[in-house]
């Protein structure tokens, strides 16, 4: 069965290491700030100004003025600073984020990934995409395997236009997590219940697959 959203974002929180600066893209990556694990102490890092945002609110914890970078209201931890967009994007592109998340419309086997725009389609924009995955090293991109007409999203070659080139090296899906080299994607782990063979289906760019794939667990 494949992987809903918040079993998507717990994957990606396990990637989460103590004492890291990380930001998360709209969409999927959003939830991650509810799973990040309690052992750890982790900073949330928004493009909008905010460091240090904790899960999303409750009823009684809302703020309709502190809000992320997609305009989701959010909570500040303890130790949180909020400061202007400039410095925001100062700390981007100085390759001081230690773990970017993004979300995707396409990924292939160089590692490019298209994520703001499809011709003929209104779509929020770059936002700040493009200085993300140009002023960090450590990416996860997390999307949906195909498209709902069952189209792959891991291609040989993005048709779409680009966001970033040769950035990207760990793709999570519905279906599966995956690594970048060397021009192929390599099949790391499947979501429970799903086949190698399905994977293999659904994934359009070149594929290799070792002989210990993990199935994930929750």
């Amino acid at each position: 069965m494949a992987l809903t959203r918040e079993q998507m974002a717990q994957r990606v929180a396990r990637e989460l290491k103590d004492g890291y600066y990380v930001n998360l893209g709209i969409g999927i990556p959003t939830l991650v700030a509810n799973y990040v694990p309690d052992d750890i102490d982790v900073m949330l890092q928004s493009e909008n100004g905010l460091l240090g945002m904790g899960e999303f609110p409750t009823e009684d914890t809302l703020d309709a003025d502190m809000i992320n970078a997609g305009k989701q209201t959010v909570t500040a931890r303890a130790g949180a600073s909020i400061f202007n967009s400039a410095e925001s994007f100062a700390m981007i592109r100085g390759g001081h984020v230690d773990l970017t998340v993004l979300g995707a419309f396409e990924v292939d086997v160089q590692g490019n990934i298209a994520s703001w725009m499809i011709p003929g389609k209104l779509v929020k924009g770059m936002g700040g995409a493009m200085d993300l995955v140009a002023g960090a090293d450590n990416i996860i991109v997390t999307m949906t395997h195909a498209s709902k007409d069952g189209e792959s999203k891991l291609l040989p070659q993005c048709s779409l236009p680009l966001t970033g080139a040769g950035c990207i090296r760990k793709v999570l899906t519905d279906l599966a997590y995956l690594e970048i080299d060397n021009g192929a994607f390599i099949l790391r782990e499947r979501a429970p219940g799903i086949s190698v063979e399905e994977i293999v289906a659904k994934t359009a760019g070149k594929l290799i697959v070792p002989d210990d794939v993990i199935e994930m667990t929750f």
